[in-house]
């Protein structure tokens, strides 16, 4: 198949809102692809190349550029042929003149969609989900094992080669397997205890702690250690090693968050955790500077069996027969919103940033974000004023969207950007926005849109960290709109004074290490 078959089937995925639509067109490349092809179209449509990051920014693929081919030649396995001599090369210049080469003989279009897939810019809206409702329409096999076998193999890719080439024979192979990471399950959120109640009946509580997620892998002496990501990250975390080692079962698959204590046992702010990943060198050193404590909260195979599709109390049941009781999650069970309540506000006084509520019938969705697990936290607000705003994608393709958020600044009487955001607006506000932002650009650029500052947006927020990238050197993490201020003018927003408060706050753990 050519590339410009899949650039043109990317390009029509973006152009509509429709899932029913997308999953067609992705079904019908699909079923064009010859053996060797699925693979590498697979991986370019979900917007990861089979090499990974090939050393190539945005400015190399800038200085690559000259003129472009007019009409399409390039075939899919020479492309990610020479892209594999890309990433094998070690020095830039050798790079960019095998990018040269590359782009020389792609078109316009081949070249967008190339620099997006190279940069990680790739907005077209075909995700791991979709592809695979994609691969069960191409293939005639059920959508749910289609995502059941993804999920045992951590991608949709081979998964994907197994369907097209043998059909549901070939999803066998796509078992839970010790040392072959399962993505985790994931939760949706909960406006409060009561909500959670509401919705789950009989729920199991438990601590939600800001760390690092971890599934860790055990068979004897040998133990490995995965990240959310599902990269190994083993080395890094030695104690953790020795923990599970230790552990009576001789077969283990468990997930947990890993953390870093002060010595009264409260958390150190998630950025100080993860300064014990992606290590190499003088891991002995940070280890007695920042030790890790982990904390679980699932059992997903123990001894030779399965438990995914157990219901949650048996499997946490397991959890506690295996694990010594100070490294278990602080949990509970409850059907009282009020008991629930107690709860939470135990775990904000410990420093945790909420509580977890989940079904005790529910199995081990692996990959899946559900009613089954949600999530409750305190979210702390910001009145901040949208500077610019930059134009959607994919099922937002018309709209302004990201929304680029500033603290007012009374010594310079400007403003202080601390981030961007695009969470939390619905669809009627991205149309309003989309309408009144308009009415106050300064200048733009087809991409970015700069306004007067008058626009005036409650922002919730999880946490403020350190950041470079930002003129402030701080910037918001888990950033999402609460609602507009139509009552507030920008000269009563929020300062970047009070911002620096916050920052203090939760910077305090950090100054005590």
């Amino acid at each position: 198949m050519r590339l410009s078959e899949l650039v043109e089937t990317s390009a029509r995925i973006a152009a509509t809102s429709r899932r029913t639509e997308k999953s067609a067109l992705l079904a019908d490349l699909l079923r064009r692809l010859a053996g060797g092809e699925v693979a590498i179209a697979v991986s370019y449509l979900c917007g990861e190349p089979p090499q990974g990051k090939i050393g190539i920014a945005y400015r190399s693929l800038r200085d690559a550029t000259g003129d472009a081919a007019a009409v399409p030649s390039l075939e899919l396995l020479d492309v990610d042929r020479r892209l594999g001599e890309i990433s094998a090369v070690s020095s830039r210049s050798n790079k960019l003149d095998l990018l040269r080469s590359l782009t020389a003989a792609a078109t316009p279009t081949e070249r967008r969609f190339l620099a997006g897939l190279l940069t990680g810019e790739l907005r077209q809206g075909a995700l791991e989900g979709l592809m695979a409702g994609a691969v069960a329409r191409a293939t005639g096999i059920p959508p749910d094992r289609i995502r059941r076998a993804s999920m045992m193999a951590g991608t949709i890719v081979p998964v994907a080669c197994a369907a097209l080439e043998r059909g549901s024979e070939g999803l066998e192979q796509f078992q839970v397997k010790l040392f072959q990471p399962v993505q985790p399950m994931l939760a949706n959120t909960a406006e409060g205890p009561a909500e959670a109640i509401a919705e789950l009946g009989q729920a199991a509580l438990e601590f939600k702690l800001d760390g690092a997620r971890i599934q860790v892998h055990k068979s004897g002496d040998a133990v490995a250690v995965y990240s959310r990501g599902q990269n190994e990250v083993t080395a890094a975390v030695p104690e953790v090693v020795e923990i599970v080692r230790a552990m009576p079962a001789r077969e283990l698959i468990l997930d947990g968050e890993v953390l870093s204590l002060l010595p009264d046992g409260r958390p150190r702010p998630f950025q100080v955790t993860m300064r014990r990943f992606g290590r190499k060198l003088d891991v002995e050193r940070v280890r007695a500077e920042l030790p890790l404590t982990p904390f679980w909260f699932d059992l997903l195979y123990a001894d030779g069996g399965a438990l995914l599709d157990e219901p949650q109390a048996k499997r946490f049941a397991e959890l506690e027969r295996v694990s010594p009781a100070g490294l278990v999650i602080p949990h509970a069970v409850t059907s009282d919103s009020a008991r629930a309540q107690e709860f939470l506000r135990d775990a904000l006084e410990r420093g945790h940033e909420g509580i977890m509520a989940k079904s005790v019938a529910a199995s081990y969705e692996a990959g899946s974000r559900g009613q089954n697990w949600l999530k409750i936290k305190q979210a702390r607000t910001l009145d901040l004023v949208i500077l610019a705003a930059e134009w959607g994608s994919g099922r937002r393709k018309g709209w302004l969207s990201n929304l680029h958020l500033g603290a007012r600044d009374p010594a310079t009487g400007g403003f202080v950007m601390l981030g961007k955001t695009f969470k939390g607006l619905t669809d009627e506000m991205l149309a309003w926005q989309t309408e009144e932002f308009q009415k106050i650009a300064v200048a733009g650029d087809g991409y970015t849109v700069h306004l007067e500052p008058k626009i005036v947006a409650e922002i919730a927020f999880n946490e403020i960290q350190a950041s470079p990238v930002y003129p402030g050197g701080m910037a918001l993490r888990f950033a999402r709109v609460k609602r507009y201020r139509g009552d507030k003018s920008a000269a009563a927003a929020d300062t970047i004074e009070t911002v620096r408060s916050y920052f203090a706050a939760f910077s305090t753990s950090t100054a005590k290490t």
